[in-house]
């Protein structure tokens, strides 16, 4: 008899006492779950199964009666049986949230074992999903898309990328699972200009004015002349050059910079980074020209961080966070403040409140110290504007 060609084993048990239709279709449930039936692929025949599996038709029939009437499966007269594209029917929803509880519980636990405590655990979870995030997007330019107009039940958040903002993601999920944070990453200025347009709630910020050493408060006054705004402090952030291990170039400073052979991963224009290396070269004096691979830029510290890492460039300039998730080197530069700017109507609105109770949760300063390259001292802090 020729095998049916499909990538699951299923193997019912004659002897057990659950019926043999259950078991048919606990199995193919459990292959839906995890990944190895996929949305829309076709399924045996109910007489190719039947005979595959040297059990009666009926049980194959029954089975699948029972996977579709659970939206599992759908069944088009002529067309056989396939996995349902309905991902988010409840049925399906549920067996592959307990699978995905199952394998990241058995990671916790493993850790656990080890003597890791739950903040360094969810530390070391941030910053491996801040990885994957960038593997994933790469070669796609961020674009902010979120309007207000469409985010009754979510919360949207813009401007500066840093690592800290997936893991409020991640608490506000785990108390407030009717609340989505949709984060887009768009630079200081373009955060700030998002909020003037309405197009946000709040924004990420850490720019520093030229003329006063202060940090936000003079591009919110000109950007957003006339609005009151909150400036809640998400916490202090070491800045400095991401080089590849043991700094084979041996770049110790921002002079090195525009040394023959050395070849730089810039930040985008309208980033907070981007602004911050402009000022200090204009105060060391040296020209964008003089710097190779200048011209090359990226829109996030892990994009930065990843150029090191697979020998596109020697150096750039991020945060340590994105050095030590990719195992690179790390030399500081400057200490700077990492701003949230909630305009007043919305700091003031019990919508945004979830969000700010995260921010001030121990819980949370102790996993963003765990990231490493972060100063809670004054997380939380709010700074009214206006």
């Amino acid at each position: 008899m020729q095998h049916i060609q499909w990538p699951v084993h299923i193997q019912p048990d004659p002897h057990a006492e659950v019926p043999l239709y259950l078991q048919l279709m606990q199995q193919m449930q459990h292959a839906v779950a995890t990944g190895r039936l996929e949305p829309g692929q076709q399924l045996p025949t109910v007489r190719g199964l039947a005979a595959e599996l040297g059990i009666n038709p009926g049980t194959v029939s029954k089975a699948y009666s029972g996977l579709e009437r659970e939206g599992i499966i759908v069944t088009h007269r002529g067309g056989g049986s396939h996995v349902s594209w309905a991902a988010d029917s409840a049925p399906l929803a549920e067996m592959r949230e307990a699978r995905l509880r199952s394998i990241v519980g058995q990671a916790a636990l493993e850790a656990l074992s080890l003597s890791y405590l739950p903040h360094e655990i969810e530390a070391a979870f941030v910053l491996h999903m801040a990885l994957w995030r960038q593997e994933r997007e790469r070669g796609e330019p961020g674009a902010m898309t979120a309007t207000l107009a469409r985010s009754r039940n979510t919360i949207v958040l813009t401007g500066s990328h840093d690592l800290t903002l997936d893991l409020i993601a991640s608490h506000l999920r785990k108390d407030n699972p009717e609340i989505t944070l949709s984060i887009t990453n768009v630079g200081s200025l373009g955060g700030l200009i998002a909020l003037q347009r309405e197009e946000a709630h709040l924004a990420g910020a850490h720019l520093l004015d030229e003329e006063t050493g202060e940090y936000n408060i003079p591009f919110v006054k000109r950007l957003l002349p006339g609005q009151a705004v909150a400036l809640v402090t998400l916490a202090h952030r070491f800045q400095g050059l991401i080089v590849a291990r043991g700094n084979p170039k041996g770049v110790n400073s921002l002079e090195d910079l525009a040394r023959p052979g050395v070849c730089f991963a810039n930040r985008q224009r309208g980033s907070g980074t981007r602004v911050l290396l402009d000022y200090k070269l204009r105060e060391i004096g040296i020209i964008p020209e003089a710097i190779q691979g200048f011209e090359r830029e990226m829109d996030t510290h892990m994009a930065v961080a990843a150029a090191v890492a697979s020998g596109a460039a020697d150096v750039g300039l991020g945060i340590y966070g994105a050095a030590r998730s990719l195992g690179l080197g790390f030399v500081p530069v400057v200490k700077e403040r990492y701003d949230l700017v909630i305009p007043r109507r919305h700091y003031d609105s019990q919508f945004i409140k979830p969000l700010l109770d995260v921010i001030s949760s121990r819980e949370f300063k102790e996993v963003v110290n765990d990231i490493g390259g972060y100063d809670t001292a004054d997380t939380g802090k709010v700074t009214m504007v206006g």
